[in-house]
């Protein structure tokens, strides 16, 4: 099914500029028409807070600032726009290890170079056909880092229904206007699809 994109912003963080390049056109084919650039995490917080974009597309190795660093700020820094904007990490490194810590970084989803078209594609799709909860503790906040919901589980911590869960692990408040803008966008695209198919 296809998406429009035309009011939509992403932002492609890559210190290969070739990278960028390709990204930038891959993008366009699929309907995006608000692309902005940067080549390392500290010009693309700025580049972030400046354009407020609707999606970070993410390298891993950069320098002087890498991928998580960008990932942590983003979530973390009380100068960040949007706590909860999508994130896609991109990185030729695909242990298990390193998927781990980005994903405990903050990261929406991990895309393991090299990709096709279709993976980028499948990336984007999924943000917004599955829409994940944010989870906010003492010592993380992102989306759920818990992608299944196994209905059979009854052991100790599972989320707010267990009694047993103490106060310092309760998710904490969050800002909700961040996380109802980040929803609208989601919703207007739902919108834009539905009205499409009819």
């Amino acid at each position: 099914m296809p998406y429009q994109f035309e009011n939509a912003s992403v932002l492609i963080v890559d210190d290969m500029k070739p990278m960028v390049s390709l990204l930038s056109s891959l993008l366009r084919i699929f309907g995006f028409r608000h692309i902005y650039t940067a080549y390392d995490g500290q010009e693309a917080f700025k580049q972030f807070c400046k354009h407020r974009p609707d999606i970070i597309l993410t390298d891993w190795m950069m320098e002087p600032n890498d991928g998580i660093a960008l990932v942590e700020r983003v979530r973390k820094d009380s100068l960040s726009p949007n706590k909860f904007v999508p994130i896609i990490f991109m990185t030729g490194y695909s242990h298990r290890i390193r998927v781990e810590r980005a994903r405990d970084a903050g990261i929406t989803e991990f895309l393991a170079k090299p990709f096709n078209v279709k993976d980028l594609y499948a990336r984007i799709e999924r943000l917004i056909e599955k829409p994940r909860q944010f989870v906010e503790a003492t010592d993380f906040f992102g989306p759920d880092r818990r992608r299944k919901n196994p209905k059979d589980y009854d052991g100790p911590f599972r989320r707010g229904e267990d009694d047993t869960v103490s106060e310092d692990d309760q998710p904490l408040e969050v800002d909700m206007v961040e996380r109802e803008r980040t929803e609208l966008m989601l919703e207007v695209l739902r919108k834009e699809i539905s009205q499409e198919t009819q």
